[in-house]
C-alpha cells in the first residue's frame, strides 16, 4: 500500500498552534482501479458549482476519469500556495490541461487571490479539510464534520462563490460518515491511484518514473503544490504532460 506524504511536518507547525489540532501521520490506503473503469456513479448529476441547490452525489470513492478509458486525472493537493500554485497553473495552461485542486481550508482563506486564479483557469476545486489532519478518521463525527464543512465554506468564500466538487480526506483518512457527509454536500469522495511521492522531493526523474510505472493501475495522479519547495513537481508536470499526450492519453476530471 502506498502512503500519501502530504501533511507531515509543515502543517504540524503552521496549523497545529493556530487550530489546537495535533497532527498525526498515519499510513494511507490507496484504492486501485483500472484506468477508465466503468463507474456507475459517473452518471450522477453534477451540482451547480456556483449558487443554486446542492445536489447529493455518490458516496463511494472516485478514481475513474470523465475522459474515458485513456483519461488521466491530474490532482494537486495541499495548496493553494502563493509561490508554487501559479507555477503549476502556468504549466497546465501551457499544455492545455485541466486539473483538480484539493485545497486546505486555511490555505484557501489565506490566499483567496490564488483560489480565484485556479477557478478562472477552468480547474475544479476539492475540499481537503481545514487543517490536513491525517488521523481525522480516528476523531469524532463532530470533528470530522467541522473539518469538512468549515473547509467547504472557506474554499467557497475564497473562490468568490464556487463550491468544491470533491472531498479528499487528508492521507486517505476517509470514514463512512465523512464520505456520506461530503456526498450530501455535492462533493464526491476522491481517491488516487498513483502517489507520485513528490511531497518527499525524491527528484524529478523519480517522480516521472513513478507515474509511468504505476499509471496502468489507475488514472488519478496525486501531486502537491504546497508544503515546501515544489520545483520538482513543476518540472515533472512539464515533462509528463506532453509525454502522456504523445502516448494517446487525454486529461480530464474525476467522475462525479
Amino acid at each position: 500500500m502506498a502512503q500519501h506524504g502530504g501533511g507531515r511536518g509543515w502543517y504540524g507547525k503552521a496549523m497545529g498552534a493556530a487550530l489546537g489540532v495535533t497532527l498525526l501521520a498515519t499510513g494511507a490506503s490507496v484504492w486501485t482501479a483500472q484506468a477508465g473503469a466503468v463507474d456507475s456513479s459517473s452518471r450522477a448529476p453534477a451540482p451547480a458549482t456556483r449558487g443554486g441547490d446542492i445536489k447529493p452525489v455518490a458516496a463511494t470513492i472516485a478514481h475513474a476519469s470523465e475522459a474515458g478509458a485513456r483519461g488521466v486525472n491530474i490532482t494537486i493537493d495541499d495548496g493553494p500556495d502563493p509561490v508554487w500554485t501559479p507555477q503549476v497553473l502556468g504549466v497546465l495552461r501551457e499544455y492545455g490541461v485541466k486539473a483538480t485542486f484539493c485545497m486546505v481550508g486555511t490555505q484557501a482563506q489565506a490566499h483567496p487571490d490564488v483560489v480565484k486564479k485556479v477557478v478562472a483557469a477552468g480547474h475544479r476545486l476539492c475540499d481537503h479539510s481545514v487543517s490536513h489532519n491525517t488521523a481525522m478518521d480516528k476523531d469524532s463525527q463532530t470533528y470530522q464534520s467541522q473539518q469538512i464543512l468549515d473547509a467547504e465554506r472557506m474554499i467557497t468564500k475564497a473562490s468568490g462563490g464556487v463550491r468544491p466538487m470533491y472531498y479528499r480526506a487528508p492521507g486517505g483518512a476517509f470514514t463512512p460518515y465523512s464520505r456520506k457527509l461530503a456526498a450530501s454536500r455535492g462533493m464526491r469522495p476522491l481517491g488516487w491511484n498513483v502517489d507520485t511521492k513528490d511531497f518527499e522531493r525524491p527528484g524529478t526523474d523519480v517522480i516521472v518514473a513513478t507515474v509511468e510505472r504505476e499509471l496502468p493501475g489507475g488514472p488519478t495522479l496525486l501531486f502537491h503544490d504546497a508544503g515546501g519547495d515544489r520545483s520538482q513537481t513543476v518540472e515533472a508536470l512539464r515533462r509528463l504532460l506532453p509525454r502522456l499526450k504523445e502516448q494517446g492519453y487525454s486529461f480530464g476530471f474525476p467522475v462525479r
